[in-house]
């Protein structure tokens, strides 16, 4: 593990978020100084509290916060006050409550960058989507040479502002100069750091485990972990060979009906109430008529998604095993009272 030699500042947008607060981990065990973003100080507890049994409780303790919000051009000039570099993770998930995704996760992008390259940071790290790397339609893998096209459909109003987004950031960073890396990351698993977490991403096991779906459909995701999605940023952020590069944070493909084995085979304890039948797909599409949740997945039924990391690789990035993964997430999961989302 690299360290820094304590005088360089980090900006982290949207510090309570499930990837930010990994990245913030990250970051403070490498001795860098962190600032992160919150929409209020009334955050800044929950920050500290969630980063300190990693980190330890006087790393987190010397956090420093910038209150801003992303709909507004009010502090971001200021929360950049020497900062040397910014990982860009705040982004509106899907069923956010009254959020605009496409126009919030825009018009964030713009802010943070614009501010980024008037501060004249050494490199900014966005944090995109794997779902910007896929072409059309086909089983083809993801790549970070192609840019997938919005949808303009409002169930993937979330894939389609993950895609403007990044679009946006591109040609800002062409327009001032500022240094730019993007990562994408597939679908992150992985234990959350506190006792809560909003991240809609971790929802796929807690209701297995809870037995919120009474029949497995049949949808697969390329599972990476946030642990290593959060070392991929860090890594982007300091290698002289990412800058103006794009990172797939990929890792193994998996049906729902994999992880529900690997929680029965590994957790027979906690998974007592995991399905065992398979939902056919006929009612997974009449249930997405009034689902949101399912509607924005029913295009996923039968696809298999995949992705190569080896880009990522050549900078050092080694993900863990994905079965791993599942497992660490699920420990978490349940060593919690966190209420089912």
């Amino acid at each position: 593990m690299t360290r820094s030699n304590g005088s360089e500042t980090v900006l982290v947008t949207g510090g309570t978020g499930y990837l930010a607060g990994w990245v913030i981990t990250g970051l403070l065990q490498r001795g860098y100084r962190v600032r992160a973003t919150v929409r209020s100080h009334g955050k800044e507890e929950q920050v500290r509290q969630a980063v300190s049994g990693r980190a330890g409780a006087e790393a987190a303790g010397g956090i420093e916060f910038a209150v801003v919000d992303l709909l507004s051009d009010e502090g971001w000039d200021r929360a950049f006050e020497g900062a040397h570099y910014v990982i860009h993770t705040a982004s509106p998930m899907p069923f956010d409550s009254g959020a605009d995704l496409i126009k919030t996760a825009r018009e964030g992008t713009r802010r943070v960058l614009g501010a980024a390259a008037r501060a004249g940071v050494t490199r900014a790290v966005l944090t995109s989507s794997g779902l910007t790397a896929y072409a059309g339609d086909s089983n083809a893998p993801a790549s970070e040479t192609t840019y997938a096209e919005p949808s303009g459909t409002p169930q993937h109003a979330y894939p389609d502002s993950k895609i403007l987004a990044e679009r946006d950031a591109w040609e800002l960073a062409d327009a001032t100069g500022l240094e730019l890396t993007a990562v994408l990351p597939t679908f992150m698993q992985g234990p959350p750091l506190g006792a809560r977490t909003a991240a809609g991403t971790t929802d796929v096991i807690r209701r297995l485990l809870a037995r919120q779906i009474p029949a497995i459909p049949n949808i697969g995701w390329n599972v990476v972990d946030v642990r290593d999605v959060a070392e991929l940023h860090i890594l982007a952020m300091t290698s002289p060979a990412a800058a103006g590069q794009r990172f797939l944070a990929s890792g193994s493909f998996l049906w729902y009906r994999d992880i529900a084995r690997i929680l029965r085979d590994k957790l027979p304890d906690q998974a007592t109430k995991v399905p065992t039948h398979t939902m056919p797909d006929i009612i997974v599409k009449l249930l997405a008529r009034v689902n949101p949740q399912l509607a924005m997945v029913r295009s996923e039924l039968g696809r298999t998604r995949l992705g190569d990391s080896s880009k990522a690789r050549t900078l050092g990035w080694q993900p863990r095993p994905t079965e791993q993964t599942i497992v660490d997430t699920a420990t978490a999961l349940t060593a919690t009272d966190s209420p089912s989302k």
